[in-house]
């Protein structure tokens, strides 16, 4: 099947922005790919799933959220619940039946957020039969809430000062030349939809790979996240030379496997 190319407008009255969007028709569970911090849907994982999902058949649905990629509107002034309303706007407008959501580092915080707002609008009978459900969730490198726990909480004081005293701070990045901007907005805004605190119910298999390399998110934040899983159908992989993209063409291999593993009973 082609792939479609589009947007989709978000938001309501003079506050919307266009979502650009790319996905294939093709049989189900349809997957759905949710990108990193400051990353976009041409990444490497991104495109080798989408290669996979066309020679598979399968659906697949990816998007950038606003401020990213080819979206709308400006990094800077992003959230966690504004990029969470754009996964929640692309799903449940583009896809149909169930799905796996594959999330990248921020998008595998964002894919549990997904999950419970689909299922609370299921609850309150908000959403149509032919609605989006959750078959799966495969959790790359997790960063679940990490504006709090590996942003804040580890930031020296003299950083979290100018956060609070000038609304910003730029945080070198060692994946492009310009800096990062962390805003105090995202992390005041990312405390509404903090998860670690609890146990976290999906209702559908949940399939982790982590880095022990990683220097961003540590290996020891995914066991936290594992034991918080409420289901029992939950697989941590530990990949002992990993880091934080899981890009290498063994870890892109690893990835789909476990795609391919996934079971389809939802």
């Amino acid at each position: 099947m082609n792939e479609i190319v589009e947007t989709l407008t978000v938001g309501e009255g003079q506050k919307t922005h266009r979502i650009a969007v790319r996905r294939r028709e093709g049989a189900g569970p349809g997957l759905v790919w949710l990108g990193g911090f400051k990353s976009d849907m041409s990444g490497t994982k991104a495109q080798a799933l989408d290669g996979w999902a066309e020679k598979a058949g399968r659906a697949f649905v990816r998007f950038d959220y606003s401020g990213h990629g080819e979206s709308d509107g400006r990094f800077e002034d992003g959230t966690i619940g504004a990029w969470l309303d754009d996964a929640i706007a692309v799903v449940t407008a583009r896809c149909h039946g169930p799905q796996i959501f594959v999330g990248s580092s921020m998008g595998g915080w964002l894919a549990l957020l997904l999950t419970r707002a689909l299922a609370r609008r299921a609850a309150a009978g908000a959403l149509p039969p032919e609605a989006p459900s959750v078959a799966g969730l495969l959790l790359i490198a997790p960063a679940v809430d990490f504006t709090e726990v590996l942003m804040w909480e580890k930031f020296p004081q003299k950083v979290k000062d100018e956060i609070t005293a000038k609304g910003f701070w730029q945080l070198p990045s060692e994946y492009a030349d310009e800096p990062t901007v962390i805003t105090r907005r995202l992390i005041e805004e990312g405390r509404n939809h903090l998860l670690l605190g609890d146990l976290i119910e999906t209702g559908c298999p949940v399939r982790i790979l982590q880095g022990v390399q990683d220097p961003d998110v540590p290996w020891q934040h995914a066991v936290d996240l594992t034991s918080r899983l409420a289901q029992d159908d939950v697989v941590l992989t530990l990949i002992k030379d990993g880091d934080h993209r899981l890009s290498r063409p063994e870890d892109i291999s690893r990835m789909l496997r476990a795609v391919e593993e996934m079971p389809l009973g939802g």
